[in-house]
């Protein structure tokens, strides 16, 4: 399976889980909450923190005819424009946005939502980018993306096998060489019932790419669980207060629940390890307590050793059980001890 590299990191089988901190639209318009959740992914042990680019007018039509009305969900009674003048991120500040997650030594790309967002992403390095699952279906703009040269992520929410193959094949043929699928489900929040975490391994076998999940439950329970499953990056909206009455607070991480799922995710990961059918370092002490044979009689020089006289008890220190039938019936050697382990070397 291929891998991807972003700034450094490698991510896919064999490596610690990626894990990024979605600023979405927790900043609230508040450009010092942006730069505050920056802060806290860095500190919660996340890898990279991404933002979305896009302007109300580049993603959708201001309008209010009935195509563009949310009627249910989180944001019902809004029209699309007013939803997303609402949560985008001003480009403007895009720019101190980079500027800071490099300060803090944090990684930080983006979803481009447009040509236009690509080109200022591209203006600003940005190491890498994702393909937000509203846009798996547009085409054009994944090939713009793959044209850049960058690490790519897609975002498969709501896309079936065909239309992800569609967007894979997009990205390839328009020069994209380190690709990575999220498997999603683009409710808000959305029921761990219907992830199905075992299309992560069909997905990685299928496409021959790194995967991982972008995870809108709102506890940790099925991004861990993923790891087990071949996840290698995790997607998570953070936000700094959940009851902050923005767009996206209500199915976002506090940083003390962020922190928990990159602690989570890397110990599921470190349990993984290989198939290992050895003693591991922490059970050496351990082996002198397990079951052995021992005399429960005292035993005399030539007396003969029947089921009454031995038993299997811990600690370790005598022969095997598995050696019971062995020794039935066989004289000892020399004078025993009630309680003393049972040796080879005592029975003639």
């Amino acid at each position: 399976m291929s891998s991807v590299k972003i700034e450094g990191r490698q991510i896919g089988r064999g490596h610690p889980p990626y894990i990024i901190a979605e600023l979405s639209a927790n900043h609230n318009g508040n450009l010092d909450q942006a730069l505050r959740i920056i802060d806290a992914a860095q500190k919660a042990g996340a890898d990279a923190v991404k933002i979305q680019t896009y302007r109300p007018d580049t993603i959708t039509l201001n309008t209010h005819t009935p195509d563009f009305q949310i009627t249910d969900g989180l944001w019902a009674g809004r029209t699309l424009y007013e939803l997303y003048e609402w949560a985008h991120t001003p480009w403007e500040w895009h720019e101190a946005l980079f500027a800071h997650a490099k300060a803090r030594g944090i990684t930080m790309f983006s979803s481009p939502f447009d040509p236009t967002a690509v080109d200022l992403l591209v203006e600003l390095g940005a190491p890498a980018y994702k393909i937000a699952s509203f846009e798996a279906v547009d085409i054009p703009l994944i090939r713009y993306v793959a044209s850049k040269g960058k690490p790519m992520i897609i975002s498969t929410g709501m896309a079936d096998l065909e239309e992800i193959t569609e967007a894979v094949d997009a990205a390839r043929a328009g020069g994209c060489a380190e690709l990575a699928l999220l498997h999603c489900v683009s409710g808000y929040p959305a029921p761990a019932s219907d992830y199905n975490l075992a299309t992560l391994s069909d997905m990685a076998a299928r496409f021959d790419v790194p995967v991982g999940l972008s995870d809108h439950t709102i506890d940790n329970t099925t991004a861990i669980a993923s790891v087990a499953l071949g996840a290698t990056i995790i997607e998570k909206h953070m936000t700094l207060d959940r009851a902050g009455g923005g767009p996206d607070d209500s199915f976002s991480l506090e940083p003390d629940e962020f922190a928990a799922l990159c602690k989570g995710a890397r110990t599921a990961w470190e349990a993984m390890g290989t198939v290992d059918y050895g003693r591991k370092s922490s059970e050496v002490a351990n082996v002198k307590f397990r079951r052995s044979l021992y005399f429960v009689k005292d035993m005399k020089a030539g007396d003969v050793i029947t089921a009454d006289c031995v038993r299997s008890v811990r600690p370790g220190y005598g022969l095997a059980p598995k050696f019971l039938d062995e020794i039935l019936g066989k004289p000892v050697k020399h004078d025993i001890g009630c309680n003393s382990p049972v040796r080879l070397s005592d029975v003639g």
